[in-house]
């Protein structure tokens, strides 16, 4: 059969493969199924938990053992996310209900890691068994699993809204989920309300639910813009931690600053940075009336402690840790998930009303096989009832019959054909017979004590109950408002066994106002050694120990404690240090390096110049690569606030050499000299100016392999040394720009 080659437009592949890969991410990874609120990873998890039977009655499992039955059976992504999974499932502090008792190091809120799985062991949390996985067999569709081997739930039959209650986070192609947790109480009792009535609006909603509760506690400070973000499912919360003051018993006790909660977005590393951000503003004199600060936190909560001078302006500080730190933080909210195989942001009742109907979904189909199972066993029962009636018949039917086949025919269709009646009365009335089928194999199947008159009793009483249930599964199934009832009663249970207390207070705070003092300015000596340590000096400690600190150091130069240190590198990267970041030291301070200032890599970069951005201004930065490209550029391009900013522009294989200030109107002469041992002389006048996004132009001829290795200025001596050699630059020949120049004897 010949090959059929089908043509089709690039473009359109392309936009195809692409819409099929995100739609992939989204439904199949990132955003979570509205119904259930979980992400598949996450549902797998805790139906491979519950078929492994890791419940919360029972020992704990080896996480490795969970985290390779999921992914052999269930999630073929690899071992990483699922443990991951694992964990956060299992953290209280991320979680408004923690949906796995987790038994080791499953990390902390201060950002540390989580053991090994092989050291870390888990099983189910009592409120996942009775609220998310609770007959899961009667409840929801079973689909197949990546390889048809096996078959899993399309989503968990859980009877709450778990998108409130636990929140989502995630990052698809082209949009993401962010949904802050809720607590268990008020979920409970906005799902009654909405119940009861359809028509409740978001702020009626609004005066049960309240807003989000954070499991770090902390406050939301903008209560005012719940009802836009409820009702549009999109918003930002401003968030803020709980500052508490503690002062001091005794006159030498220091007064306190105590954060005994913290924003949710500082879990991890925020702490830390936080830490970090308020040393800082110690060091600057912003927050000079803060004389310690200590991590006392530990398994019992959250307790930073902030020691103050005497008579300190507390509202201050506050307000300086609320502008200048992450104690106040936003929590941007997009109630983003999947409804009907499409990802739709919900709103509050949104999310209510899909809750809802995936109830009324599960529920039926409860209802239905417990009805038929009711079913099955009345019609056994009443079969069972009416054979104890005419037992003795029976007995003559089994004693005449030849075979079971032969009973039980008999039975069903009155057929006495080839039975043996000793008393002939028997046929006649066995002729009238017409149990079902399954009545006559439970016939068969009873044994003799059943005969006794308790036992009998007992059937006629568990067939009063069938008939009893029969009746209530058909009324819940008839109407809607019965189901209600059911939905009321079972979530009122919930909240007895499972709510726990609100942790995150909401108000309507008031804006922390903190007016910046403006920075007496004063002149200060900056100082950086040969390993990229930095430090500054006041005038006097210079001016006393001036000798030793050029001698010991790179760069010394004055500056304004106001002004910036600008810091050229040969990866053509130009960083810039705020010279108030830098605490005025003492003489043998050893310095802050310049990898904790900036984001300059010591181990693969190299610094070729150190200014100040004050001196910089009208003249102009010469460079040359090693390549052979040179330029100066005006020194106005570099007036950024950015942190860091590339000071040229290099191809893959190529670095900057030297980096030299020059004056505007500076007349000298440049020196090249290449590894080959070729030196060219040529007027700084030949070099033109270019933008900094140029990489510039030639500045030597170079043969194959060779490249340039030193740029010099002419000097005061007019020598300099070259691989050990002392050469006298005024000697060597005055060529062009671009030229090969002369060999060096």
């Amino acid at each position: 059969m010949a090959e059929k080659i089908l043509r089709t437009e690039y473009s359109e592949e392309m936009q195809k493969s692409y819409l099929d890969y995100s739609m992939s991410v989204i439904t199949a990874r990132a955003i979570p199924d509205a119904r259930d609120g979980l992400k598949p990873v996450q549902r797998r998890v805790l139906y491979d938990m519950s078929e492994l039977r890791i419940f919360s009655d029972r020992p704990h499992r080896k996480s490795a053992r969970i985290v390779g039955d999921t992914m052999g059976k269930y999630h073929p992504h690899g071992d990483s996310s699922i443990y991951e999974t694992l964990v956060v499932l299992s953290q209280d502090f991320k979680k408004g209900m923690a949906l796995i008792d987790g038994h080791g190091n499953f990390g902390s809120i201060e950002g540390d890691g989580a053991a090994a799985m092989r050291y870390t062991e888990a099983k189910l949390a009592k409120f996942t068994e009775e609220v998310y996985l609770k007959d899961l067999d009667k409840t929801v569709d079973f689909i197949s699993n990546y390889d048809e081997t096996e078959k899993e739930p399309a989503v968990l039959p859980v009877r709450v809204p778990n998108l409130l209650i636990n929140g989502a986070e995630g990052i698809a192609v082209g949009m993401s989920t962010s949904i802050p947790t809720h607590n268990l109480l008020e979920v409970c009792n906005t799902c009654i309300a909405y119940i009861k009535n359809r028509n409740i609006d978001t702020k009626g909603l609004l005066e049960i639910l309240h807003g989000p509760d954070f499991p770090t506690g902390g406050i939301i400070a903008n209560k005012k813009d719940l009802f836009d973000i409820y009702n549009t499912g999109n918003g930002k919360l401003k968030i803020r931690g709980k500052i508490e003051v503690e002062l001091g018993r005794k006159k030498s006790d220091k007064d306190k600053l105590i954060i005994s909660e913290i924003p949710y977005t500082m879990i991890g590393a925020g702490i830390n940075k936080f830490l970090v951000d308020v040393a800082n503003l110690v060091e600057s004199k912003k927050l000079s009336d803060v004389v310690d600060i200590s991590n006392q936190s530990d398994k019992n909560g959250t307790r930073i402690v902030l020691e103050l001078k005497k008579d300190a302006d507390i509202e201050k500080i506050k307000n300086i840790l609320y502008k200048k730190t992450k104690l106040e933080d936003t929590f941007g909210v997009n109630m983003l998930a999947i409804v009907d195989g499409r990802p739709e942001i919900l709103s509050l009742r949104d999310i209510l009303k899909n809750y809802l109907d995936f109830q009324y979904e599960i529920t039926t189909k409860k209802y239905n096989i417990l009805l038929n199972k009711e079913l099955e066993k009345k019609e056994i029962q009443e079969g069972l009832i009416r054979a104890v009636d005419v037992i003795d018949l029976i007995i003559a039917i089994l004693r005449g019959s030849k075979n079971l086949t032969q009973a039980k025919k008999c039975l069903i269709s009155g057929d006495t054909t080839g039975i043996n009646f000793k008393v002939k009365a028997f046929e006649k009335d066995a002729k009238k017979l017409s149990f079902t089928e399954k009545q006559a194999q439970a016939i068969l199947d009873m044994r003799l004590y059943k005969l006794i008159g308790l036992e009998i009793e007992a059937l006629l009483k568990d067939n009063a109950a069938t008939l009893k249930n029969i009746e209530d599964y058909e009324n819940i199934l008839k109407d809607h408002k019965n189901m209600d009832k059911l939905f009321i009663k079972d979530l009122e249970k919930i909240k007895r066994d499972f709510a726990l207390p609100r942790k995150t207070l909401i108000e309507d705070a008031k804006e922390a106002v903190y007016i910046e003092e403006p920075l007496a300015s004063e002149e200060v000596i900056f100082v950086m050694d040969k390993f990229g340590y930095c430090k500054v000096y006041d005038r006097n400690t210079f001016d006393k120990n001036a000798q030793a600190v050029e001698s010991e150091n790179i760069y010394v130069f004055p500056v304004m404690n106001t002004d910036k240190v600008c810091i050229f590198s040969n990866t053509g990267i130009l960083y810039k240090i705020k010279v108030i970041d830098l605490p005025i030291s003492k003489l043998r301070d050893k310095g802050t390096p310049i990898d904790n200032l900036t984001k300059f890599d010591s181990s693969t970069e190299e610094i070729l110049l150190a200014v100040s951005e004050d001196s910089m201004r009208g003249n102009y930065i010469l460079m040359l690569t090693k390549n052979g490209f040179i330029k100066k550029i005006s020194c106005e391009e570099f007036k950024t606030n950015n942190k860091q900013v590339a000071s040229t522009k290099l191809t893959n294989d190529d670095l900057l050499i030297a980096v030299k200030m020059i004056s505007s109107g500076i007349n000298t002469d440049i020196f090249i000299i290449s590894d080959a041992g070729y030196i060219l002389r040529f007027n700084i006048s030949e070099v033109n100016e270019f933008k900094k996004s140029t990489r510039g132009e030639k500045a030597m001829t170079l043969g194959y392999n060779e490249y340039i290795k030193e740029l010099h200025l002419l000097n005061g001596t007019g020598f300099v040394n070259i691989s050990g050699k002392e050469i006298a630059l005024n000697k060597v020949k005055p060529s062009h720009r671009g030229y090969k120049g002369q060999k060096i004897k």
